[in-house]
């Protein structure tokens, strides 16, 4: 299977601190990999550099064969909105907004008009469980259904790759467990590649592979444990 996502040598630093010292990483078509490492690793630096947020001070980034931190920030922000998907910790819904158009606002900001991206928006509700909650807003939905509208918001683009960052970090277990399931299968269904920071060994286990991130450096690569 061919690599989707490639960094190569990534260099961040921050002032006189090194978040990355040097890191090459590939993500393949399809897979879901879990980068893991205790606070101030260093793993959050290397998702947002993976993704176009930051650009590395050293180091290539490649999408699909295509170099993307020498881009200027528009055309990465353009990328943000139709390659790549993204769910937060806390989902980061606009709460003034019923959950269809949270759902449809990639794809009204990337141009699509507002009536069909709400209608392409509705598509994925059903099957993410989200039945009838079409109109709610945020302050509506428990914690894990907004983050299945978080999900439905980072695929309805059909992006390349899915980045989440501690996506079950504000959920219960049980809804953590369910939420990481949906992620997987949902992006997966889709021919997306899913990246995920955590420090969760039991979200990690969702993924089919696990990189350690220490002081900036990867330092174990692993299989799924379950």
């Amino acid at each position: 299977m061919n690599d989707v996502l490639v960094g190569r040598a990534l260099v961040k630093r921050f002032g006189q601190t090194v978040a990355l010292g040097g890191v090459d990483i590939a993500v393949r078509g399809g897979e879901a990999v879990a980068i893991m490492g205790p606070s101030g690793s260093g793993k959050s630096t290397l998702l947002h550099c993976l993704a176009g947020i930051m650009r590395p001070d050293e180091g290539e980034v490649h999408l699909l064969g295509q170099r993307i931190d020498r881009m200027g920030e528009r055309g990465r922000s353009a990328l943000r909105r139709t390659r790549f998907g993204f769910v937060f910790q806390f989902g980061q819904l606009l709460p003034e907004l019923p959950a269809e158009e949270n759902v449809a606002l990639p794809l009204m900001l990337g141009g699509v008009p507002r009536q069909r991206a709400v209608r392409q928006a509705r598509e994925w509700f059903a099957p993410l469980g989200l039945p009838g909650m079409e109109t709610r807003r945020p302050g509506e939905l428990s914690g894990g259904q907004a983050q299945r509208v978080a999900i439905a918001r980072a695929l309805v683009t059909r992006p390349a790759v899915v980045f989440a960052d501690e996506p079950t970090g504000a959920l219960d277990q049980r809804t953590g467990q369910d939420t990481m399931r949906l992620l997987v299968e949902a992006t997966r269904h889709n021919d997306a590649s899913l990246i995920v920071v955590t420090h969760d060994p039991n979200v990690a286990a969702w993924c089919d592979r696990t990189v350690e991130v220490r002081d900036g450096r990867l330092v174990t690569m692993s299989g799924a444990t379950a």
